[in-house]
């Protein structure tokens, strides 16, 4: 079983953390030795999959800093400083079951960034309480609580999210349509215009024609065949690309709402006891 209290050695010097009773989706920590004040610990998605409850997200101070913010005060400090901090850490496991981490930002009360040697001692600390979490026995328990508290605000982005990159593609697909006349077009008139310069040269018509740097020339004739070349490639790509987002974030969605589906609201699964 694993112990409430941990010691996390750190570039300041040691940092206990005492975990307190288990809330509903959190763990919190109190800190002692090189380090006071609090880190808030709960379950997460993976940074890759949003439909997936894997990971586990540690924040400096007693709240989930997603959800609300600390008040400056209640930040955790140095043991010898009297600056707080805010920030957070993700750890989840690569596709080899390896762990990785992500760290939000780090930053003082005053959003001023820390030195590095504070910035490896609150990495520590944060990656500390988050394997921690990551080993208890109720860790289930805290990632389906922590599936429960965000799938609605998540459905909500993921369903405008595959609504915004499909018509994304829509709009990239009539783009490439248009473009098709528009290359025709300006190669004609590229040819029109180098007539009239075999007929009749002039400055003015050279110009028209050679393809010179935008910041010259912006919209030379050759300049416009040049771009209407491959804006009509690119365009088909990028609607390719953006229909491949609208795919991936329905089919998060689906996945979130098959999830509601198998745990029927108001029940919940049975809570190992914390250790």
């Amino acid at each position: 079983m694993t112990s409430p209290s941990l010691t996390i050695d750190t570039p300041a010097g040691p940092v206990r953390a005492t975990a307190g009773p288990r809330e509903d989706d959190a763990v919190v920590f109190e800190l002692g030795g090189a380090m006071r004040g609090s880190v808030h610990v709960t379950g997460t998605t993976d940074p890759h999959r949003w439909d997936q409850f894997t990971a586990v997200r540690a924040c400096l101070g007693p709240v989930n800093a997603f959800k609300t913010t600390a008040p400056d005060e209640d930040l955790p400090q140095l043991a010898r400083g009297r600056t707080g901090y805010r920030g957070s850490l993700t750890l989840y496991r690569d596709n080899t079951d390896r762990p990785e981490v992500s760290v939000h930002p780090i930053l003082s009360a005053a959003d001023h960034p820390p030195s590095e040697k504070t910035e490896a001692v609150l990495t520590a600390v944060l990656r500390g309480c988050a394997e921690h979490v990551e080993q208890r026995t109720d860790l289930p328990a805290i990632l389906e609580a922590s599936r429960q508290r965000d799938t609605p605000g998540l459905l909500r982005f993921l369903t405008w999210s595959a609504s915004y990159h499909q018509s994304e593609a829509v709009r990239l697909e009539r783009e490439a349509r248009a473009a098709q006349p528009a290359r025709r077009a300006a190669v004609a008139a590229w040819w029109t215009v180098a007539r009239w310069f075999l007929a009749s040269p002039h400055p003015v018509l050279l110009l028209m024609l050679a393809d010179l740097p935008y910041s010259v020339l912006p919209n030379s004739l050759a300049r416009t065949v040049d771009v209407q070349q491959w804006w009509a490639p690119y365009c088909v790509d990028a609607a390719a690309e953006e229909r491949e987002r609208a795919r991936r974030a329905q089919g998060e969605a689906d996945s979130l709402r098959a999830q509601q589906r198998r745990r029927p609201r108001g029940r919940r699964p049975a809570l190992v006891a914390a250790p």
